[in-house]
């Protein structure tokens, strides 16, 4: 078995297994705009497989249901009409999840027989990108059935250990790391004569930008950071918001981060909301805060008499740093809290906010056909968030990784770094 083939049945098999304790009514449910149900997701990477591999380089190839070809079609304007909009993914009870899962097993064998064949460069490429994007539907996955669960009035829990304890030692005191700036390369080094080299279009070309000396934070905001923040009335201070984030405030009324609710019994009068239920804040102030809008985030830094750091710094900053950290694999499921050790946090916990704007690289070229709008038409109106989360699968992030989302979104797990 190749090296390829191993990583394909590695991802299919893992998100066959985070789906495994959801019922098929827990796999149909959209309970925000932003969100997809689960079986969706399953669906679509599945689609992804066969519209952009099997169909075009599989001799023989028979789709296992002609209209699935729109039904889980995402935002490919250019392959055809699309069924739906995202926000009315939910309302289609048919097809069954039995039947879905039947064409996953579809895919899944016609791919098996793909591997016996001998697989260029192009199909080897497609391949990667395929098993990359359904690992960002693995946390999707994770992402929106949290929303889903919060928004059930019963709070069903997702994870069924309870959540470690937090260690007892002292709360960790930030500290600042000094970067000298200068002229330095960002972007991923894709390495074009290696078939398994992979990076997203949007982390290329490398190019050389210029710093000015930087520093930056040690660890992510806490909750008990925001929570002096919210104490000191920081959402009802203008003076501390962007034009769009004030607007956001008031027409959303928001007073505390996404799953924060009262409770009167917590020490904090606060609860959480995680993918292992309810949890008071009072035993996760020294975790790092997440599910913060990109607005939230430059108003706390405003506060602290701080900025968001740019993505040119965090990746200059987290390069040499080892990729390891609170990410899927260690099945905590939720930020944990820093340790003293250096600078950390920089993979996993949380994607961290910047200070810049989704756009292309000095010579980006998005990929030929359909496959190019898979980032480059996202290059409006969205900020860059880096370093993965606790969702985010282990062998998937990289410190050259651009993330993007809008910037008052607050459903996926992102969280605040600081800069000076």
């Amino acid at each position: 078995m190749s090296i390829l083939e191993s990583k394909y049945k590695a991802v299919r098999t893992m998100t066959r297994s985070l789906a495994a304790n959801l019922s098929a009514e827990d796999q149909m449910v959209q309970s925000c705009p932003e969100a997809s149900p689960v079986k969706w997701h399953q669906a679509h990477t599945t689609w992804f497989f066969e519209t952009f591999i099997l169909r075009p380089f599989l001799p023989g190839y028979r789709p296992f249901r002609d209209e699935f070809h729109r039904l889980f079609n995402s935002y490919y304007i250019s392959l055809g009409e699309k069924i739906s909009a995202k926000k009315l993914r939910a309302a289609f009870s048919r097809p069954t999840l039995n039947e879905i899962l039947a064409f996953r097993a579809h895919v899944d064998q016609e791919m098996e027989r793909l591997f016996s064949c001998s697989i260029d460069q192009e199909v080897a490429r497609r391949i990667l990108l395929g098993l990359n994007h359904e690992q960002q539907h693995q946390e999707l996955g994770l992402t929106d059935i949290k929303h889903a669960f919060f928004s059930n009035p019963i709070g069903p829990s997702y994870g069924s250990a309870p959540m470690p304890k937090e260690r007892t030692h002292p709360a960790y005191q930030l500290r600042w790391f000094d970067f000298e700036g200068g002229l330095t390369g960002i972007g991923y080094p894709l390495n074009a004569g290696d078939p398994l080299d992979f990076c997203f279009d949007n982390e290329t070309p490398r190019h050389k930008v210029y710093l000015e000396p930087f520093q930056i934070a040690s660890c992510m905001v806490t909750c008990r950071d925001y929570l002096e923040f919210m104490s000191d009335d920081g959402y009802i201070r203008p003076e501390l918001w962007l034009s769009d984030g004030w607007d956001s405030v008031q027409q959303a009324g928001w007073e505390a981060p996404l799953y924060w609710e009262r409770d009167s019994t917590d020490a904090t009068g606060w609860r959480v909301f995680t993918l292992k239920g309810w949890h008071g804040l009072a035993g996760l102030l020294d975790t790092a805060l997440c599910h913060v809008s990109f607005f939230e985030a430059d108003a706390f830094a405003r506060w602290r008499g701080c900025r968001l750091p740019t993505e040119a710094e965090w990746e200059s900053a987290a390069i040499k740093e080892r990729r390891h950290g609170n990410l899927l694999d260690t099945g905590r499921l939720h930020p944990t809290r820093a340790n003293g050790a250096g600078l950390e946090q920089l993979f996993g916990d949380c994607w961290e906010w910047t200070a810049s704007p989704h756009t292309g690289y000095p010579g980006y070229k998005p990929l030929p056909g359909a496959l190019g709008e898979y980032n480059g038409k996202f290059m409006s109106s969205q900020m860059i968030v880096r370093g993965g989360s606790c969702v985010t699968p282990a062998d998937h992030i990289r410190a050259t990784y651009r993330n993007f989302i809008h910037p008052a979104m607050r459903w996926q797990f992102t969280g605040i770094r600081l800069a000076i």
